[in-house]
């Protein structure tokens, strides 16, 4: 009898880790919620979106990988990029200069060179930590770079 109870207990302590992972129940869960505010474009041709443009958690925001569709060179794709990234920081209350961390993603690592001339200097004199890495079968939409970028928001 002592050994039934013994495992219904246990059985029930799993069911309870089980529902705190599900969200079910009685949890106290709530105190670590956080509020997610989806900002700039959504982009989609569908009912539901792929993707947001930019997203705030906090006083932290993720802007999407933007990519330079048009002929030119890797330093006119990575000027267009910059700018692009720029944009969308600035319509979302955030600022070059409060870049944490910036990937980016290089159709040719030849290209590496080329990139870093123009990547230079554009977040001001406390650059943020950046990754990166050459794709293999190239960067969406034909670009040569794409770069997606996490910032801070006052």
């Amino acid at each position: 009898m002592e050994h039934n109870e013994q495992r219904r207990s246990s059985l029930k302590k799993i069911g309870m880790g089980f529902a705190a992972l599900l969200g079910v129940g009685t949890v106290k869960a709530a105190a670590h919620k956080t509020e997610k505010k989806v900002l700039g474009e959504v982009v989609s041709d569908q009912d539901i979106p792929l993707f947001s443009g930019a997203v705030r958690h906090g006083n932290t925001l993720y802007i999407a990988g933007k990519g330079a569709h048009f002929d030119g060179d890797i330093k006119s794709h990575t000027d267009h990029v910059l700018k692009e990234l720029q944009k969308g920081l600035e319509s979302n209350g955030s600022s070059m200069e409060q870049v944490l961390k910036v990937n980016v993603y290089l159709a040719d690592l030849a290209d590496y060179k080329g990139m870093n001339e123009i990547f230079r200097g554009r977040f001001g004199e406390n650059p943020p930590v950046r990754t990166t890495v050459a794709t293999y079968g190239g960067v969406p939409g034909n670009s040569l770079v794409e770069m997606d970028c996490i910032a801070a928001v006052d």
